[in-house]
This record gives C-alpha cells, structure tokens and sequence, in this order.
C-alpha cells in the first residue's frame, strides 16, 4: 500500500500556542496604542473637530442650605416683631418660632415667615433663600444666580447701575461687570435690561423639570416701588442699589393704602452671595389714629437682619 506524503506542521498543542501568542501580542499592541493616545483625564475632546472642548463652567460655592426658622436670632426677632412681647406665654413662643415655608427640595429653596399682631399694629417678617443651579455645563450656577437676581431687581421697579467699560474699551456683561467677548451684553441680560417692569412678571423660571416654587416677595407682599413714602426721594430712603451686602444687593420700600382706615408699609432687601439668593421681606401694618410706619425704622431693622444673614453664609 502506498503510504500518504507526510508533510510537517504543528502540532494541536503548538498551534494552540502560537494562536494565544499571536492574540496576547494583538492584544497588547492595542492597549498600548490606545494608552498612548488617550486624553488627559481633565480634557474633553470633540470627535467633529478634533479639538479640545469649551472647559466646563465651575459649579456655586453653596451645595446645601441652612434651616430658615432658626437663623434668626431671638434677640432680633423681639426687636422685629414687638407686639409679641405682649402675647400669652403660648402665642409668644409660636411667633417666635415661625412657619416654615413648603417646599419640595430644602436643598435648592427654603423659607420661613414670622407674624405678631396687636390692636392697632401688625409685624410680619419673612424669608425666602434660593440656591440656584445651572443645567448649562457652559454657564456657572453663579452667572445664573445672577440673572435670576437681575429679574428681581428690574420686577421691583430699580433699574441696573451702569458698569463703566474695562480699560480696553470692551464693553461689559451687566450681570456680571466682566468684559464681553462679543462686545455685547450676554444674551438674556441685556434683553432684562431693556425690558420695563411689570405687574405680575415672574422673578425667576425654573428649568424644565423642576418643582414650581414661589418667587419673588411672600404672598400677599406689595411689588414694585410705585409709591414709596412721602419724602423718601430727598432723605435718601428711596428703593435703591445696596453696596457692602454680599456680591450684589437692592432694597426695595412701598407704603400702600389697605382699606379704609389701614397704612402698610413693606420693605425688602434682596441680596445674592456666590449662587444663593436671600430676600428678607418686613412689613408693619398700621391701623385707625396710629401714625403711618417709619421708612427709616423699617429699613434699618431689614438691613441688619440680612447683614447677619449674609454673615451665616460665610461661616
């Protein structure tokens, strides 16, 4: 019988070695060309144009924020609220501690309002802290804090201070005093500048998605500075810019008629620090022969109140 030409080759085992060594070596050539080339961890890249990304804004300084209903000093709310001294033992200590607002992230919105009735005088104080957020990677939570605070200050009827160009000539953000790349306020801002205020206009819109919130002054609360008391223009008491009161503050005053024989007056300071946004709303209502409430009293008594307020955020 003619036998078969014997041709030599591998073995089953050395092939199967040879083939676990060609993939080991494909293998590793992959992961060191794919370690070679990657980005750096803190880079983002763009496939299209094969460039470096825009950086990604930094995020505001506050991630929380702190209980209202306790900020507020005892000592100070006997001053705010003087007819409290007055009341049964029971009642005092309620007024005291406040009604605290509801809402549906304490992380992102919080409030609390005070209130102490006599005869002839009411006092009610409230509340209202906003940690804003950015859902624009490109846009920092505190350049939106910003144009919410803008939107507050133009519904209240005070127009924005002029920035002064830079040293270049550039013209600047008013929102924010920071030069414009495209020689323009940024877009939005400069929309809200021109806009004149009106009843009704929203202080702030919440991004798609999030919890309807109030905005603005407590319900119930005058808006606007249509009729500031008598004589206010020439003492200085006027709604005004604030300067020395975290990044940026106004004050806003409005004595109204409520009824027949009731003057009201409502002052409230807004202030904003990095991406939260503190308004402080102090009211007292008058009725029958009582004199009509002091301007200067009731703005001295909101303004130290949000000094101590924008001292707690810095601790």
């Amino acid at each position: 019988m003619q036998r078969k030409r014997y041709a030599p080759g591998r073995t089953r085992s050395a092939a199967r070695t040879a083939v676990v060594l060609a993939l080991g070596l494909g293998l590793g050539t992959g992961l060191t060309a794919c370690s070679a080339g990657a980005p750096a961890d803190d880079i983002a890249v763009d496939a299209k144009a094969g460039q470096a990304a825009a950086p990604v804004a930094p995020p505001g300084r506050y991630r929380t924020l702190f209980e209202p209903c306790g900020a507020v000093p005892q000592a100070t709310l006997k001053d705010l609220l003087p007819g409290a001294a007055a009341l049964p033992d029971a009642e005092r200590d309620k007024a005291y501690r406040g009604v605290a607002a509801v809402t549906y992230d304490t992380d992102r919105r919080v409030g609390c309002t005070w209130r102490a009735d006599t005869p002839d005088t009411s006092h009610r104080l409230s509340l209202d802290i906003e940690r804003v957020v950015s859902y624009d990677a490109a846009v920092s939570d505190d350049d939106r804090a910003q144009e919410v605070y803008v939107r507050k200050q133009l519904a209240a009827g005070i127009p924005l201070p002029t920035v002064p160009p830079t040293a270049t000539g550039a013209p600047t953000d008013p929102a924010t005093g920071a030069p414009s790349a495209t020689g323009k306020p940024a877009e939005g801002v400069s929309a809200l500048a021109g806009e004149a205020p009106s009843a009704g206009t929203p202080a702030t819109s919440a991004p798609a998605g999030t919890p309807a919130t109030p905005t603005g002054a407590p319900s119930g609360a005058p808006t606007g500075s249509a009729t500031p008391g008598a004589g206010s223009t020439a003492t200085g008491l006027e709604p005004r810019v604030l300067d020395g009161l975290g990044d940026v503050a106004y004050l806003d005053d409005v004595l109204s008629t409520v009824g027949a024989n009731s003057r009201e007056r409502a002052v409230s300071v807004v202030f904003r620090t990095s991406n939260v946004i503190v308004t402080v709303w102090y009211r007292e209502q008058t009725t029958g022969s009582a004199e009509a409430p002091d301007s200067a009293e009731l703005q001295g008594k909101a303004r130290n109140l949000a000094r101590q307020l924008a001292e707690r955020l810095e601790e």
